[in-house]
């Protein structure tokens, strides 16, 4: 009985969910992708008159979800939770506009690399200090944002001592975080528990760089089980914050080793991407993610996807110790045309970029090179904007499922930065 409710509750949560990301009216453009994709539907129904009496439902992404991870696992242990979570994230958002695009970057990283594990936030691997980190990859060096899990763990550790894992605080203020910068609402399963190892050589090797091919960038999706049209949508998170100079440099004085400019990009953009990012001889790293997106400046679009934040030399200077002035960036919303328009951070634009040949990161660009994601791209820029946001959300739902420590597994960390 117990079951079935929690299954019915968290169907209600999806049905809500996905509502409210179809609140605005589609287009023709839109139901004609739809057609096109029914083999990928955003849920999956399954038969409520099943043997057991009906309590299974729908969800594609729940196959790989431990029976230990559910709706509101809290609701017992600390009923608060999420909604401390929420209230924490908003006030912290009021101050800080950026941290939206920071913690979808800082999640993305953790899930890629052996699941939603918060293995990237610690500062040690199984107590040993001395141990390489995910944080110390060259990939990770530019995230931003551990203070602010930190401090929602801190609010939490005072109400619920030892209860509310670190991984399951990151998921959360991430999904809180997207819906703050105008991004659509998903519900998520909670009851993840927090590694005790960190994988900097898997994360060294395994996060998507700014100037892989579309081969290599969908294969590497692949390998979690993302879907090309999944992964089309996850790099739309690139429409919040701006992608630092540091990820775009490369194009404009040394494409892959050459010593030229990328050859695929047009005279006017790289001039135009000179005019913001001019070389100061400090921005020459090309090793980042496309997934990687953190506002630099305030003078980003408010609510605009995921990017570059400036490189850290060291775990702490990570977590927002001592940071240094903001680098130059660009965020997608700038390279649109004045007749295009742009109410919010979760649209089009990002796909109205590449349909002009406007990706500022050579990964972004390429999804145009391979007609099966250039199909998904004009689709994506076709309607206004809820198709992407549908499939945001459900993609995002997916992501945080993936590889989730539960039960004995793992543990629960009194702070986030140390294993127990």
């Amino acid at each position: 009985m117990m079951t079935a409710t929690k299954g019915w509750a968290f169907a209600l949560v999806v049905i809500f969910s996905v509502l409210l990301s179809w609140s605005i009216p589609r287009g023709e453009s839109e139901r004609a992708f739809i057609s096109f994709s029914s083999h990928e539907p955003l849920v999956k129904a399954v038969s409520l008159a099943s043997a057991d009496g009906g309590q299974d439902f729908f969800m594609e992404m729940t196959d790989s979800v431990a029976m230990n991870i559910e709706y509101d696992f809290y609701r017992d242990t600390c009923p608060e939770a999420e909604t401390i979570v929420s209230s924490t994230m908003a006030q912290v958002y009021s101050q800080h506009k950026n941290v939206s695009a920071q913690l979808l970057r800082l999640f993305f990283h953790d899930c890629f690399i052996q699941g939603c594990d918060a293995s990237v936030l610690l500062d040690d691997s199984n107590g040993n200090k001395n141990h390489s980190i995910e944080k110390q990859a060259v990939p990770n060096k530019t995230l931003k944002g551990f203070d602010k899990i930190d401090q929602i763990k801190e609010v939490l550790e005072n109400v619920c001592p030892g209860v509310v894992s670190c991984a399951d605080i990151l998921a959360l203020a991430t999904r809180d975080g997207v819906v703050l910068a105008g991004g659509p609402f998903y519900p998520l399963f909670t009851g993840r528990r927090d590694s005790a190892r960190s994988y900097y050589d898997e994360a060294t090797a395994e996060i998507p760089k700014p100037d892989d091919n579309i081969t290599q960038t969908l294969h590497l999706f692949s390998l979690r089980g993302f879907t090309d049209r999944e992964t089309v949508s996850l790099l739309g998170g690139h429409n919040i914050g701006k992608i630092g100079c540091e990820f775009i440099q490369s194009r404009l004085h040394n494409f892959k080793g050459t010593g030229k400019t990328d050859p695929t990009v047009s005279p006017s953009f790289l001039n135009e991407m000179r005019v913001f990012c001019e070389d100061n001889g400090n921005e020459k790293s090309s090793q980042g993610s496309p997934m990687a997106a953190t506002m630099a400046s305030p003078m980003a679009f408010p609510t605009a996807g995921p990017m570059a934040a400036p490189m850290a030399s060291s775990p702490m200077a990570s977590r927002g110790m001592n940071e240094k002035p903001a680098p130059r960036g660009m965020p997608y919303f700038q390279q649109l045309s004045s007749s295009v328009s742009s109410g919010a951070g979760f649209d089009t634009h990002y796909y109205q970029s590449l349909l002009r040949g406007r990706g500022l990161l050579f990964a972004d660009q390429q999804l145009m090179a391979n007609e099966r994601t250039a199909r998904l791209v004009r689709a994506y820029a076709s309607d206004d904007g809820s198709t992407f946001r549908m499939d945001f959300a459900r993609a995002m739902m997916k992501m945080s499922n993936l590889n989730a420590l539960t039960g004995s597994q793992g543990q629960v960390r009194l702070e986030c930065t140390l294993a127990g």
